[in-house]
């Protein structure tokens, strides 16, 4: 209730006080004027409490399908749900997605949850993670780093599993990631039977550091089809530590242009990537984001919060 209302409301109260008193015996000492006026401002106060309406995160699946960490319909391959079932707030119908992606209105953000179970061809870990559908309609088609683009998101690694296998406090989690894949021309003129590219960029949640990986060629002389080689013979990961975030909230953005990208921490000056490794990128690329646990440990978990999340191109 506004403050215009409640002031015509505490002069209606009164005047209905006044009258009472005039017309009641001057004997009756029990009743405090105050108390009756208290009330109605708390009752006031508690129902627009109750009005307020529940906030989710902001993200629109139009383009974003999901993969889950289980495989429920038996096909040999992680359970994914595509843009349409997921859009306009679809997932929270769906059964199967809500023990891994589900909504958190206390903070108004997105759980993406996962543990060790199906994986990918290409990957021996499991992850509740989004990939970019420029095309709903068509995974083969994607964008290439000419045409750029970028994707910005808020969202903190809320909980993860202990690592008591090596030195690290925590199992690592990829949060975000430019991911290659090789383009249907190629695909026609090799005869390759996989479109599988290497990560060209990967943001890790390490101990609390966000770090980047980004490919690099090992020989810069590569060129024409060697390029399209995805072992870690031809590629390798250049490692930045960008900053210690714990299990904090933080802000991150990726940009992506002819040759050149740009990765950003909360507010910290951008660290940007501009060699000849990404002038011969020979893949189109997608976004990724969510919750992809590296480890195959079979009492591993993680929890990653998304607030906001949203690509341009």
């Amino acid at each position: 209730m506004n403050t215009i209302l409640k002031i015509n409301t505490l002069k209606l109260t009164f005047a209905l006080l006044a009258l009472f008193f005039f017309e009641c015996s001057s004997s009756d000492e029990s009743l405090n004027t105050t108390d009756i006026v208290d009330e109605v401002i708390d009752n006031d106060d508690d129902n627009s409490e109750e009005e307020q309406p529940v906030s989710y995160a902001e993200i629109d699946f139009s383009n974003w399908k999901v993969t889950l960490p289980v495989d429920e319909n038996n096909n040999g391959s992680p359970d994914e749900y595509q843009p349409d079932e997921l859009k306009e707030f679809g997932y929270q119908t769906l059964a199967a997605v809500q023990p891994f992606m589900y909504d958190d209105i206390d903070d108004s953000s997105l759980v993406f949850y996962t543990y060790p179970d199906v994986s990918t061809t290409n990957s021996s870990y499991s992850r509740t993670e989004l990939r970019e559908l420029i095309n709903p309609d068509n995974s083969r088609e994607n964008w290439t780093l000419l045409e750029g683009g970028e994707m910005i998101g808020r969202l903190k690694v809320s909980e993860v599993s202990e690592n008591n296998e090596s030195n690290d406090d925590y199992h690592k989690v990829i949060v975000m990631q430019i991911h290659g894949i090789i383009s249907e021309e190629d695909m026609d003129i090799h005869g390759f039977s996989s479109n599988n590219g290497p990560p060209l960029i990967k943001i890790y949640w390490k101990d609390g550091y966000v770090w980047s990986h980004k490919k690099s060629l090992i020989d810069e002389d590569t060129e024409g089809d060697d390029l399209l080689e995805t072992s870690n013979n031809t590629w390798y990961d250049i490692k930045v530590n960008l900053g210690y975030v714990g299990f904090e909230s933080f802000d991150f953005r990726i940009s992506a242009t002819d040759a050149r990208i740009e990765i950003q921490l909360n507010n910290e000056d951008p660290y940007v990537y501009q060699d000849i490794s990404l002038d011969k990128w020979p893949y189109e690329n997608y976004f990724k984001a969510g919750n992809y646990l590296t480890t195959t440990n079979a009492d591993a978990f993680s929890y990653v919060k998304y607030y906001n999340l949203s690509v341009t191109h």
